[in-house]
């Protein structure tokens, strides 16, 4: 089986765009560091590509037994490809092992197939910052953080249960200071004006809201009387009673003529019986009673 069976051909469409950005990624400085790390660790020099002299998983075989002897029993030499996948998926259980995360890793066809060498560069970064964890003198990558674990009595654990942190919100220096009782009488001042603030805390700002200015002058007990005028006519506003026309009016309307709920009320045409006057008290027409 040739290499070539498992190279893959170029990349088009969208394909080829995921690739293309994947690459862009993949830092050259790095790969220096890297290099650097993995030759005088194993004393094996690389070679020429990077990423080639990798793709057998011959030299990560032995870098991972450096750092934790034993990890890979066997190291296949690299005469047939599955050979060499071999020794890739070895590699990569054996970082597990380590304490590599697992969305760290690649996947053996991101380097044997050339997929996805950015991810082969972030697996052994990733692997140089768990070395480093572990006491390894590594030159790149970051020392992770260890487990502080820590054990409380039962008796603290149950204090905690009446205390709310402040995630859950706070109320430290709240008070009802200045808060009066219903109905008690509070003062209103303008900022504005530059008069003082009051010194007592029944003053409320106008920034608050205010009914200032605000009364009950001029209102009436339900069923009041209140007078009418005619702003337009010049009348004078006389008292507080009166309303004018704007708010609408009943001027000249009146009961006269109305009758008693259930009495009958005469129809007449002017042109027949000549006006209301003809009629009588009890709304008959007088002529025809004489008659």
């Amino acid at each position: 089986m040739s290499n070539a069976h498992f190279n893959r051909g170029p990349a088009y469409g969208l394909s080829a765009e995921v690739k293309n950005k994947l690459a862009q990624k993949y830092d050259p400085q790095r790969e220096r560091e890297l290099r650097a790390w993995i030759e005088g660790t194993t004393g094996r020099r690389i070679g020429d590509s990077f990423m080639d002299g990798l793709k057998d998983g011959v030299i990560l075989c032995e870098l991972i037994n450096k750092l934790q002897p034993g990890s890979v029993q066997k190291v296949n030499e690299p005469i047939q490809n599955w050979h060499k996948l071999e020794n890739i998926g070895n590699f990569l259980r054996a970082i597990t092992r380590y304490g590599v995360k697992p969305h760290d890793i690649f996947e053996a066809n991101d380097l044997f197939e050339n997929t996805n060498h950015t991810q082969v560069q972030s697996t052994l970064i990733a692997l140089a910052s768990q070395a480093k964890t572990k006491g390894n003198n590594v030159g790149l990558g970051v020392k992770y953080a260890e487990k502080q674990q820590r054990r409380f009595h039962p008796e603290k654990l149950r204090e905690g249960r009446n205390i709310i942190g402040l995630q859950m919100g706070t109320n430290k220096f709240a008070s009802q200071q200045g808060m009066t009782a219903y109905g008690t009488r509070r003062h209103l001042y303008d900022p504005k004006l530059g008069t003082d603030q009051p010194l007592d805390q029944a003053t409320i700002s106008l920034q608050m809201g205010t009914n200032k200015g605000a009364s009950q002058a001029g209102m009436t007990a339900p069923g009041t009387k209140r007078q009418i005028f005619e702003p337009a006519l010049g009348m004078e506003h006389c008292d507080t009673l009166t309303i004018g026309l704007q708010m609408g009016s009943n001027k000249g309307a009146s009961q006269q003529g109305m009758t008693v709920y259930g009495l009958p009320r005469q129809v007449y045409d002017p042109k027949y019986c000549g006006g209301p006057e003809l009629l009588g008290e009890d709304g008959l027409d007088g002529l025809y009673n004489s008659q």
